[in-house]
């Protein structure tokens, strides 16, 4: 894993930056884990734009990912480490003994032929999965389940881990990449390790052309717009809005409340930083 730099040939290469794909060791996808996705444009059944930004972007075709690890004691081999344009981590592809094949996130340190297996009493080894309850506290973690059987929700990005903190009682308190620490149940299972692909955020578009290659439209600031567009466009010359920053509907951008009050935090044992607990 690294990245890489271009000779400035041009004002947007001098800035732009790409990863090398050292890691990965195949070009195409494994055709019976792939499905069609359709482009929505940022818009809803009815075509009017629900979320803003959105459209474009190059034609890409999901990879089925094994959130589950749900065949358990069935050792699996690491075919390839793949390319998946859907997320920013890299896929590596499973053959396991009886020949089914998945695909899972990579994570760091993961090589073609090593043997995988997911389920309890496992070597505490890099992309084994497991319980909770067997993972060594201040293990990083990757892949974390919230409920029993539903599969991984929580820390999937590249780069991303967690930490096992403590265990008590029925509850593990597991440290997530944001600072909180929250309480999930020890039957829920992890993956062992770190999400590859860690250098991803250190990747520097360089050009507006190649946001757009990633299906993300231009986002026009308020105070560019007229007072008819936005409720902080207009004023005589260039001005700051005026007003507290909204959306073009007025609503509060910065520093209102937009948890729902119906939501517990009874699971947070401690918040994240910056937060405060309710």
């Amino acid at each position: 894993m690294g990245i890489k730099k271009y000779k400035p040939t041009t004002s947007t290469r001098r800035f732009a930056t790409v990863s090398d794909f050292a890691e990965i060791t195949k070009n195409k996808p494994e055709k019976r884990l792939l499905k069609k996705t359709s482009k929505t444009g940022g818009r809803n059944s009815m075509g009017r734009i629900t979320s803003r930004h959105i459209g474009g972007g190059h034609k890409r075709k999901y990879r089925m990912i094994d959130f589950k690890r749900n065949k358990l004691g069935i050792p699996a081999r690491v075919a390839s480490i793949e390319y998946d344009p859907n997320r920013s981590a890299r896929i590596a592809l499973l053959v396991y003994k009886d020949g089914e094949k998945r695909y899972i996130i990579a994570p760091v340190g993961l090589k073609v032929d090593d043997i995988l297996v997911s389920g309890i009493k496992q070597e505490i080894a890099v992309g084994n999965t497991m319980p909770l309850e067997e993972i060594p506290i201040g293990m990083p973690i990757h892949n974390i389940e919230l409920k029993k059987g539903r599969g991984a929700q929580l820390v999937r990005s590249a780069g991303a881990r967690a930490e096992v903190m403590a265990k008590e009682g029925k509850n593990a308190h597991v440290k997530l990449p944001s600072g909180e620490v929250r309480l999930v149940p020890i039957v829920c299972t992890a993956t062992i390790g770190q999400v590859g692909n860690i250098e991803h955020e250190s990747i520097s578009l360089g050009k507006a052309g190649r946001k757009k290659w990633l299906g993300r439209r231009p986002h026009v600031r308020g105070v560019a717009m007229n007072p008819v567009d936005h409720p902080m466009g207009g004023g005589e010359g260039r001005s700051s809005g005026g007003r507290h920053p909204c959306s073009p509907w007025g609503k509060l951008a910065k520093g209102a409340k937009t948890r729902s009050k119906r939501k517990s935090t009874k699971y947070i044992v401690k918040p994240r930083k910056g937060k405060k607990k309710k």
